[in-house]
């Protein structure tokens, strides 16, 4: 991530929002090299203002277009409400998408809608994706934000799910620190390196202080040429 570090993807890359902070330069899930070989485009098809339309996610299936107008409606005048259903069945897909008439009311709505509960779930609110995040890919392609623990492919860099702080781990010497710093780094080693000397020399004195010890009691309990010379 060369650019200043931020917690949330600025461009979608599907290898960097694979990794819990934007650092992976390999693929770890079949998902990413999916997204990854991914030729997507947005949809043209799509009408409506890209900045005062809003994701809503995580829906109860028997949630209906009427009472998630009736909800969303709370934050500001409604413009369309787009529930997104299966083309074969017609069931609700768990996701919507709601344009607003003042962009101020969609910010309200991403910011109080969010992990609200409607019908008995708990709602995931943001700003469309598609069509503002450079680079995306959705879900379905192996691209999308979040995603659960049990499937093995979480995305990060979202609302949802942020990026972590990198942490990088660098040799004291290889850092580069303004003057000062780097006089009391310095300073510290050096002290370290006189600390570990002087007890080196403390148990080298203790051992040839035990050994001098050892060495005159023997002498001591030896006779002396005086005691011996009176024996004979």
């Amino acid at each position: 991530m060369g650019e200043e570090w931020s917690p949330f993807a600025r461009r979608y890359n599907p290898l960097k929002c694979g990794s819990i902070d934007g650092t992976d330069d390999s693929a770890h899930d079949k998902g990413v090299i999916r997204a990854l070989k991914a030729d997507y485009r947005p949809d043209k098809q799509v009408k409506g203002d890209k900045y005062r339309t809003v994701f809503v996610a995580r829906l109860n299936r028997d949630t209906t277009e009427e009472s998630l107008t009736k909800y969303f409606a709370t934050f500001g005048k409604i413009r369309h409400c787009r529930l997104v259903r299966d083309i074969v069945t017609g069931m609700s897909k768990g996701y919507a998408f709601i344009e607003y008439k003042h962009k101020s009311d969609a910010e309200e709505a991403c910011r109080k809608g969010d992990k609200a509960v409607l019908e008995g779930y708990e709602l995931f609110v943001d700003f469309e994706r598609e069509r503002t995040l450079p680079g995306w890919i959705p879900r379905r392609l192996g691209g999308g934000f979040g995603g659960r623990k049990e499937s093995g492919q979480l995305r990060f860099g979202g609302r949802d799910r942020p990026f972590k702080k990198p942490i990088f781990f660098r040799k004291p010497e290889s850092v580069s620190l303004p003057y000062g710093n780097e006089q009391r780094t310095r300073s510290v080693e050096r002290r370290s390196h006189d600390r570990h000397r002087s007890r080196s020399g403390e148990r080298r004195q203790r051992r040839h202080s035990k050994d001098g010890r050892h060495h005159r009691s023997s002498r001591s309990r030896s006779p002396s040429r005086y005691e011996r010379s009176k024996k004979r």
